[in-house]
C-alpha cells in the first residue's frame, strides 16, 4: 500500500467520527439514543437494514463461501434470505411497531411473561457481544496477514473509531455511517467484479472453467452428492428458511433498524428496500469468489476467509487498492457497531431498567447507555483475543447465531400465531431449544452425527432447535394450569401514523410481491 492508500483509510475514518459527532445534537433522551427517536425515512433504514448484516462475516465470508461452495452460494442470498425479509416486514415489524416496544426481547415480555424476556435479552447480549469481538478479530488478522500491521494496533483502533461515534451519536450514528459504509462496500468491490468478468470472459467464461459442481444453484440441492455442500431439500426447505426467518425476523440487530423508523409505513418498507440490493450482492462477492479458484488457486487453497483481500491485491492498483481496503474496513466495524447498539440497548431496556435500577429518570438511562457502550467496547476487544482460540471464527459465528437466534424463533412464531401458549411453556420451549442446538452441535463435533458440511450442520441445528422449541412448548401449555389466554391489550397496539393513503403500487404489499417476482426469475435465470 501506498500513501494514497493510507490517505483513503484516514478520510473515512475521520468522516465517521465526525458523523457521530453530529448526530450526538439530536440526542436529547433515551429514545433519540437508543431508537434515533423513530423518525428516520425508510430509504435511510432500508440500507442501514442492509448494511448492518454485511459485516465482517457477510462480506468476506461469502466471497469464500462463493469459491468453496460456487454458484450455490446465491441460495443465502435468496431463498436465504428474501422470503425471510418479507416475511419480516408483513407479520414480524407490525407486531415489533405497535406494541411500541424497544427491543425485541420486551416483546416476548408483553406477550408471554418476564423470564421469556430475560432469557432471551442474556443469549442475545452474549450473541451480539461475542459476534463484536470476531468482528475485531477477523479485522486485526486480515490486516496482518496482509500488511503486517500490529494485531494490537488494528483492534484497539478500530474499537476506539466505533466507540467514539457511537457513544456519542447513539443509533442515529450508527445508521448514517452503515449507510456510508453500505456505499462504500459497493464502490470498494464493484471495481473488481467487473475487472474479473472483464478478464475471464464474463460469467459464463468463469463457470465454463471451474468443476461441475460449482457452476449452478439448484443441482447442489437436487443431486447433493459430490458437492461441497453436501446436503439436499430438508437442508434448503427446513434448516435455511428456519434460520434465515429467525434471522430477519427477529435479530435485534437488524430489526432496530426498522424501529427507528419514523411511521409503520417506513418500518415495513424497510426490509423490504433491503432485499433488492441483498439479491444482487453475489455480484461483489459470489463473482469474485468464483473467479478467484481461476485467478489465484495456490494463495487461497485451504484460506477460503482471505479470497476478496488477494484479490483487492492481485487486481487493484495504488488508490483503488485503498477504497477496496477501505470498504473491508468499513464491513468489520459496521458489524461491530450494529451489535454494540444492539447490546447497549438490550442491557438498557431489558435487563438493567427492568431488573437492576427501575424508575429511574430518562437522563439516567441516558447516561447508562454510553457507558454500557463502553463497556460493551472493552468486553468486545477481549473477546477479540479470546477468538485466537478459535480455528474458524465464520463457523463459531454461525453456530452461535443458529444456537441464540434460530432456536428462540420458535417462541416468537408462537407468541404471534397462537393465543393459548403462556409464559412457564414458551420458556420452557425456549430453553430446550436452545439445549437441543447446543447438544446437536456437541453430537456432530463427536462424530455420532455426520454432514456434508459445516453450513449444512448448522441449519439442521436450528431446524431441530426450532422444532424442540415449538412441541415443548405445546406439550406443556396442554398441562399448564390457570392459563389467561392471550390478547394483545389496546394500549399495546399503537396506531399506524403513517403519513397520507399512498398508491397500490407503493404499499408494502405490492413491494413485496414484487421483490419475490425478481427472486424466482433469478433462480430460473441461474439455475
Amino acid at each position: 500500500m501506498q500513501i494514497a492508500d493510507y490517505a483513503v483509510i484516514g478520510v473515512y475514518l475521520l468522516v465517521v467520527v465526525f458523523i457521530g459527532l453530529r448526530a450526538r445534537r439530536t440526542v436529547h433522551t433515551s429514545a433519540d439514543f437508543f431508537l434515533s427517536g423513530r423518525s428516520l425515512p425508510a430509504s435511510i433504514t432500508g440500507l442501514a437494514f442492509m448494511a448492518a448484516n454485511l459485516g465482517s462475516f457477510e462480506l468476506m465470508g461469502f466471497a469464500a463461501n462463493g469459491a468453496k461452495y460456487g454458484m450455490f452460494t446465491n441460495q443465502l442470498y435468496w431463498i436465504g434470505s428474501v422470503p425471510a425479509m418479507v416475511f419480516a416486514s408483513l407479520v414480524m415489524v407490525p407486531f415489533f411497531y405497535r406494541t411500541g416496544v424497544r427491543s425485541v426481547p420486551e416483546f416476548l415480555g408483553i406477550r408471554f411473561d418476564e423470564k421469556c424476556r430475560a432469557l432471551n435479552a442474556i443469549s442475545f447480549a452474549f450473541l451480539t457481544i461475542f459476534t463484536s469481538g470476531l468482528s475485531l478479530y477477523g479485522l486485526a488478522i486480515v490486516f496482518h496477514s496482509l500488511f503486517g500491521w500490529s494485531i494490537n494496533l488494528c483492534i484497539w483502533a478500530s474499537a476506539v473509531t466505533v466507540l467514539s461515534y457511537v457513544m456519542a451519536g447513539g443509533l442515529r450514528a450508527s445508521i448514517y455511517t452503515e449507510v456510508l459504509q453500505f456505499f462504500l462496500m459497493v464502490a470498494g468491490i464493484l471495481p473488481l467484479s467487473i475487472m474479473v468478468l472483464h478478464s475471464l470472459g464474463g460469467l459464463s467464461g468463469i463457470l465454463s472453467r471451474v468443476p461441475e459442481n460449482l457452476r449452478h444453484t439448484w443441482t447442489p440441492v437436487i443431486h447433493p452428492q459430490n458437492t461441497p455442500f453436501g446436503a439436499g431439500f430438508f437442508a434448503i426447505f427446513v434448516g435455511l428458511i428456519v434460520a434465515s426467518f429467525a434471522y430477519w425476523s427477529t435479530d435485534f440487530l437488524v430489526i432496530q433498524r426498522a424501529l427507528a423508523a419514523k411511521d409503520l409505513d417506513a418500518a415495513q418498507k424497510t426490509p423490504l428496500i433491503a432485499t433488492f440490493p441483498k439479491m444482487f450482492f453475489p455480484v461483489l462477492t459470489v463473482v469474485p469468489g468464483l473467479a478467484a479458484l481461476l485467478v489465484i488457486p495456490r494463495q487461497i487453497e485451504g484460506n477460503y476467509n482471505m479470497v476478496l483481500p488477494l484479490m483487492f491485491l492481485h487486481y487493484y492498483p495504488t488508490g483503488l487498492l485503498g477504497i477496496g481496503i477501505t470498504a473491508l474496513l468499513s464491513s468489520f466495524m459496521s458489524g461491530m457497531a450494529g451489535n454494540v447498539t444492539a447490546f447497549n440497548t438490550v442491557w438498557t431496556y431489558d435487563i438493567y431498567q427492568n431488573y437492576i435500577a427501575k424508575n429511574r429518570s430518562d437522563h439516567h438511562y441516558l447516561n447508562v447507555g454510553r457507558i454500557v457502550t463502553a463497556v460493551g467496547i472493552i468486553i468486545s476487544i477481549a473477546t477479540a483475543y479470546s477468538a485466537r482460540a478459535f480455528p474458524n471464527i465464520f463457523d463459531y459465528w454461525a453456530l452461535l447465531s443458529a444456537i441464540f437466534v434460530g432456536a428462540p424463533f420458535g417462541t416468537f412464531a408462537l407468541g404471534v400465531f397462537t393465543h393459548r401458549v403462556g409464559g412457564t411453556a414458551a420458556f420452557s420451549g425456549m430453553l430446550c431449544g436452545i439445549l437441543v442446538t447446543i447438544t446437536h452441535y456437541f453430537l456432530y463435533n463427536s462424530g455420532v452425527l455426520h454432514y456434508g458440511s459445516a453450513l449444512a450442520m448448522d441449519f439442521y441445528g436450528a431446524a431441530y432447535g426450532f422444532f424442540a422449541n415449538v412441541g415443548v412448548a405445546l406439550l406443556i401449555s396442554v398441562f399448564e394450569r390457570n392459563l389467561a389466554i392471550y390478547r394483545l391489550k389496546k394500549s399495546h397496539m399503537g396506531e399506524d401514523c403513517s403519513d397520507s393513503p399512498r398508491a397500490w403500487y407503493r404499499t408494502p404489499q405490492a413491494i413485496a410481491v414484487f421483490s419475490l417476482v425478481v427472486m424466482i426469475i433469478l433462480n430460473v435465470v441461474y439455475w
